[in-house]
C-alpha cells in the first residue's frame, strides 16, 4: 500500500488495521523515550544512592545541596533553549491534542526530559508520569509528521503515545486507557479506543521487558475487609474528597502568588524550599515510593508517618507550583498510601487482630488520586492493575465514589489540570461542531471531480464553463488573484453574454480535517476551500464546499 493510500484510509473516522498498527507504533516510540527516561534516572541515581528513591542513606548537607543544583540546572537549560517553551506536561499536552492535534513542539520536550530527568534523580517531589505522557504525546507527533498523516488521525496517534507513556511510566495499560478516554480526550470512541489499547499494551511490555513486571504496590499486602468497615470507609472518602480540594487550591494558590515571579528564582526557590524539606524529613524526597515504603514498613508509627505526609505534601506542592518539570501523579500515590495507612489506625478496632493497613493504603491512593484527578474509573483500574488483587474492587468503588462525589458537589472541585490550564492561559475546551469535524479528514470529504484552469482571460474561462458538466466545480488561478471558484448563472446565460461569478479559496492542506475547513467558512456560512498536497503545494487535489460541511453537520453528526 503506499503512503497516499495509506493517508486517503486514515482520514476516515473508521477503525483499521492501519491505523491500529500505526497505533502500535507510536506506543513502541512512546516506550523507547520513556524507557531511556528512566534509565537515565537510575543510573544516575545508582551512583550516590544505595536504594532507588531511598535518600535517607545521604549526608545531611548532600540532600540540601541536590536539589538546588538540580533547580540550578533546569534553569540554566530552560534559559539556553528558551523560557517560551517551558509549558510542560499533562495540562499541555492536552492543549496540544485539543487545539493542535497533539502536535508537539521539540523544545518543550528537550526541557521536559532534561528538567524532569534532574529534577527526580535530585530528590524533589514529583513524579514520572508528567514527562512521560509529554515524551509520549511527541513521539506520536514525530510519526505522524514524518509520514505526513491526516492530522485526525495524527490526533488519534497523539492518545496513544499518552497511553504508552502511563503505561510504560506505571505498568499500568488499562488504567492508561481510561486515563486518555477519561482526562485527555474525554471521549469514549470505538475508533479511536482499539489503536490507543494497542499502544498502551505495547508500553506495558516495552517496558516489563527491560525493567520486568514489578508494580509501585508490589510491596503492599491486601487483606479482606468485613462489611462492617463499609461505614468507615465511606467517611474516608468524605474526608480524602476533601484533602484533594484543599489540595488542588492550595497548588493553584502557590502558582498565582508566585506567578509574577520569574521563572530563574522561583526554580531556585523550589530547590531551596525541597533542600531544606530533605534535611529535616529525607522520606519525604522522590516521587513517592519513599514513603509507601515508610508505610509498609512503620504502619504502626504514627508519629512518622504525620511528619512525612506534612513534609511530602508541601515538598510536592512547592515543587510543581513552583515549576519544577515533574507530574503530580507520583507524589499524590505517595501521600495517598501515607493517608490511607494513617486511617488505618482506628480501622483496626473494627478488626481487632487482622493487619488492614496495606490495604487501607491502597483505599487511601485510590480516593485521593480519583477526587484529585477527577477520574474515578482511572484510579479504580490503577487500583486493580497495581494490586493484581480483585479483594479491593468492591472497597475501592465506596472509597472512590464517597471521595469524588464529596470534592465535586460539596467544595466543586475541578481537575487539577483543567485549572492549570485555565490559568496558563491554554484553550481545551472544543466546541461539539469542531470536535466532531476535526475526526474526519479533508480527503475523505473532497470533490475530486473538478476542472483546473490556469487563465484569467475570460472567453476562455466562457469556453471552458461552457464545455464542463454544469455540476464539475472551475477553479482558475492567477497570480493577481490567486485560486478562485468561477461560477454562472444558467437563467442568465444567453448567446452575446454570460455573467461569471468569482469566489475566492483558501487553501488547506491535504493533512487537514473537516474542522480547519469549517473553521475558514463559518463566518460567512458560504464559499469553499481548495485541497493541495502537502508535498506539493500547486498540486490540487480537490474542493471541499460549505454545503458539504453543513451536510455533515447536520445528517452525519451522530455517526462521527
Amino acid at each position: 500500500m503506499s503512503l497516499d493510500t495509506l493517508r486517503r484510509r486514515l482520514a476516515k473516522p473508521k477503525t483499521s488495521v492501519q491505523l491500529c498498527l500505526l497505533g502500535v507504533a507510536a506506543g513502541l516510540l512512546a516506550a523507547i523515550l520513556i524507557i531511556l527516561f528512566r534509565l537515565t534516572i537510575a543510573s544516575v541515581q545508582g551512583l550516590f544512592l544505595e536504594t532507588s528513591e531511598d535518600f535517607s542513606t545521604l549526608a545531611e548537607h548532600q540532600r540540601v545541596i541536590l536539589p538546588v543544583i538540580a533547580a540550578l540546572l533546569i534553569a540554566v537549560f530552560a534559559d539556553l533553549t528558551g523560557f517560551k517553551h517551558y509549558r510542560l506536561g499533562i495540562p499541555f499536552v492536552i492543549h496540544r491534542i485539543k487545539h493542535h492535534y497533539g502536535q508537539m513542539p521539540i523544545w518543550n520536550t528537550a526541557n521536559q526530559f532534561f528538567g524532569g530527568a534532574v529534577a527526580l534523580i535530585c530528590g524533589f517531589s514529583v513524579g514520572r508520569e508528567g514527562p512521560s505522557v509529554h515524551m509520549g504525546a511527541t513521539g506520536a507527533s514525530i510519526l505522524a509528521e514524518r509520514l505526513h498523516l491526516p492530522l485526525n488521525s495524527a490526533r488519534t496517534l497523539a492518545g496513544c503515545g499518552v497511553a504508552a507513556g502511563i503505561a510504560a511510566s506505571f505498568n499500568t495499560p488499562l488504567a492508561a486507557v481510561i486515563f486518555v478516554m477519561e482526562v485527555v480526550l474525554r471521549e469514549y470512541k470505538v475508533h479511536i479506543f482499539v489503536p490507543i489499547m494497542l499502544a498502551a499494551v505495547t508500553g506495558a511490555l516495552a517496558t516489563q521487558f527491560v525493567f520486568g513486571n514489578d508494580s509501585e504496590l508490589a510491596l503492599i499486602s491486601i487483606s479482606t475487609l468485613s462489611f462492617w468497615h463499609y461505614p468507615y470507609l465511606i467517611l474516608c472518602g468524605v474526608i480524602l474528597g476533601a484533602i484533594a480540594f484543599s489540595f488542588n487550591q492550595n497548588l493553584m494558590l502557590i502558582i498565582r502568588a508566585f506567578n509574577p515571579v520569574s521563572m530563574f528564582p522561583r526554580l531556585m526557590l523550589a530547590g531551596l524550599i525541597a533542600g531544606f524539606i530533605g534535611y529535616l524529613v529525607p522520606e519525604a524526597m522522590g516521587s513517592g515510593m519513599s514513603a509507601i515504603r515508610l508505610a509498609v514498613e512503620s504502619p504502626d508509627n504514627i508519629q512518622l508517618l504525620t511528619t512525612v505526609l506534612i513534609a511530602k505534601l508541601l515538598a510536592t506542592l512547592f515543587a510543581i507550583g513552583l515549576g519544577i518539570p515533574g507530574g503530580l501523579i507520583g507524589p499524590v500515590i505517595g501521600l495517598g498510601v501515607v493517608m490511607g495507612t494513617l486511617m488505618s489506625f482506628f480501622a483496626q478496632y473494627i478488626s481487632p487482630g487482622v493487619d488492614v493497613s496495606g490495604t487501607y493504603g491502597v483505599l487511601g491512593m485510590a480516593g485521593l488520586l480519583a477526587a484529585t484527578l477527577h477520574a474515578p474509573l482511572a484510579a479504580l483500574t490503577a487500583v486493580m492493575e497495581l494490586t493484581s488483587n480483585p479483594k479491593i474492587i468492591v472497597p475501592a468503588m465506596l472509597v472512590i465514589s464517597a471521595a469524588y462525589i464529596t470534592a465535586l458537589q460539596v467544595f466543586g472541585n475541578r481537575s487539577i489540570f483543567l485549572q492549570q490550564l485555565d490559568f496558563q492561559g491554554l484553550p481545551y475546551q472544543v466546541s461539539p461542531a469542531s470536535e466532531a469535524l476535526q475526526k474526519v479528514g479533508i480527503m475523505e470529504e473532497m470533490d475530486e471531480n473538478f476542472k483546473l484552469l490556469y487563465s484569467d482571460d475570460k472567453e476562455q474561462i466562457k469556453d471552458t464553463l461552457a464545455a464542463v458538466n454544469s455540476q464539475t466545480p472551475l477553479i482558475v488561478y492567477d497570480e493577481q488573484n490567486g485560486y478562485r471558484l468561477a461560477e454562472y448563472d444558467l437563467s442568465l446565460m444567453s448567446d452575446q453574454s454570460m455573467s461569471i461569478s468569482y469566489i475566492p479559496l483558501q487553501g488547506l492542506s491535504s493533512q487537514a480535517t473537516l474542522s480547519d475547513a469549517f473553521d475558514i467558512l463559518k463566518d460567512k456560512r458560504s464559499g469553499a476551500v481548495y485541497v493541495y498536497n502537502q508535498k506539493d503545494k500547486k498540486q490540487i487535489m480537490g474542493l471541499l464546499r460549505w454545503d458539504q460541511i453543513r451536510h455533515i453537520l447536520t445528517i452525519r453528526n451522530s455517526l462521527l
